[in-house]
């Protein structure tokens, strides 16, 4: 069975290392990405089965980057997680509107995360 990769977006550096290591603690293979912008170029190369995504970062906003995604037909089977500070009804939905399977809210619970991307990976 091949190994799921996760590209991981946020511009805060010790969260991308929080995550990154809990996901290749699971045996995922990772990238990083710390703008918008780079996040677009990480996935159009590294293909990824989920990419776990911040709403405020500099450049392109993750919303933005979520839309783009979805524009993609290479990565139409890419699911979207936002992990994010932007916490609102509003928030959430123009997360969801935008293309995302999941919203989750910082600070997050490392535990519900890992949960959150087995059961994508399991159930597609």
């Amino acid at each position: 069975m091949r190994t799921a990769k996760i590209l991981i977006v946020d511009d805060e550096p010790n969260i991308v290392l929080a995550i990154e290591f809990l996901m290749q603690r699971e045996g995922y293979k990772t990238e990083k990405a710390f703008d918008g912008l780079q996040a677009l170029e990480m996935a159009a190369g590294f293909m990824p089965d989920i990419i776990i995504l911040d709403v405020m970062m500099p450049g392109l906003n993750g919303f933005d980057v979520s839309r783009h995604i979805r524009r993609a037909p290479e990565l139409e089977h890419c699911k979207i997680i936002f992990l994010t500070a932007k916490g609102t009804q509003r928030d959430k939905q123009t997360g969801y509107d935008s293309g995302a399977e999941t919203y989750l809210i910082k600070p997050f619970d490392n535990d519900e995360l890992v949960t959150v991307v087995q059961e994508m990976l399991a159930y597609g």
